[in-house]
């Protein structure tokens, strides 16, 4: 997709252009949903935020779409304040929420060059934008299809294409791989790299951990409404001990090598057996020591990245 914008020289300039929050806090009555959130979305990078159900984003996420006002702290989206400047903010701001509704008598193109009018483009530039668009998210051959006819997966990427259609300088998503099969999953990654190469400042939330590490460069951990961990995806933390799944010829004397040694370890599966094992060396010497057994292994590798695993940590008080 063509470049929003051109940018801005600076990291300071960047993360002005981008999403920069500071002790922002959001009650609904007694309920503290946003205690204290601290956040930074650099333009050109995209920023994962991860947290439990709960944790507070998709509030967050409400009140950077300017549409809840925050009780307090400081923001700016493309260098707007969402409380004093919200038509600016909503200028600059591409927004995809999780749950969405849609205009079902409208036909998919329509759906489009309406939003593409709502931003004030001309004419021929939300037709030409709709086409650059319904090819990007592979929906052509519903162009003249109502929208109620697609599944869900299809229209949360007409919904993705809405957030777009205005070339925005900022990206907020919550849970936009929701619903979406594995092919789609992978073009959107793709898609939202590609923002990223362009300039444009990310900010994507979601379950799906594996996506997440594949495309972000950096990611915000928050735990009931407050920011616990902000960290380069890869900087983070090391986990003291985490599920490594071993396959190999022989599970039956997998097990039995691994219960001589003492490790503790799952029943075999499709999959092959998980051990727990600590730092890279550590799975080093295991298979060294497997090997050194007659075990034939085939292969060993961390049930999840190392992204999960930062989570899991996280969230180990909640087991």
């Amino acid at each position: 997709m063509d470049a929003p914008f051109e940018i801005a020289g600076g990291v300071q300039e960047q993360i002005q252009e981008g999403i920069s929050a500071q002790g922002v806090r959001r009650h609904f009555g007694s309920v503290e949903a946003v205690r204290d959130i601290d956040l930074r979305a650099p333009s050109g990078q995209v920023t994962a935020l991860v947290g439990p159900n709960g944790s507070g984003k998709t509030t967050l996420f409400l009140v950077l779409a300017t549409l809840l006002v925050p009780d307090g702290g400081r923001i700016s989206v493309g260098g707007h304040d969402p409380v004093s400047e919200p038509a600016a903010v909503r200028a600059v701001l591409g927004w995809s929420p999780d749950v969405f509704g849609v205009y079902d008598n409208l036909t998919v193109r329509e759906y489009l060059e309406f939003f593409g009018a709502a931003y004030r483009l001309s004419v021929s530039e939300r037709r030409g934008r709709a086409d650059e668009l319904l090819d990007a998210i592979h929906l052509e051959e519903f162009a003249t299809s109502p929208v109620h006819v697609l599944s869900r997966g299809q229209k949360q990427r007409l919904g993705l294409a809405r957030a777009l259609v205005h070339r925005p300088r900022v990206l907020v998503l919550d849970e936009p791989a929701g619903g979406l099969d594995p092919r789609s999953r992978v073009d959107l990654r793709e898609l939202l790299r590609a923002q990223a190469d362009a300039g444009v400042a990310v900010l994507v939330s979601s379950h799906i951990l594996s996506d997440l590490e594949e495309v972000a460069d950096r990611v915000v951990f928050i735990e009931g409404g407050r920011t616990v961990g902000e960290h380069a995806v890869g900087a983070l933390p090391r986990a003291g001990s985490r599920p490594w799944r071993i396959r190999s010829l022989d599970d039956v004397g997998l097990v039995r090598v691994l219960d001589s040694m003492g490790m503790e370890h799952s029943s075999p599966g499709p999959a092959g057996v998980e051990v727990a094992v600590g730092a890279d060396e550590e799975a080093a010497d295991l298979v060294a020591a497997l090997v050194r057994a007659g075990v034939r292994v085939v292969s060993i590798s961390p049930s999840g990245g190392d992204l999960e695993a930062a989570y899991l940590e996280l969230t180990e008080d909640r087991r």
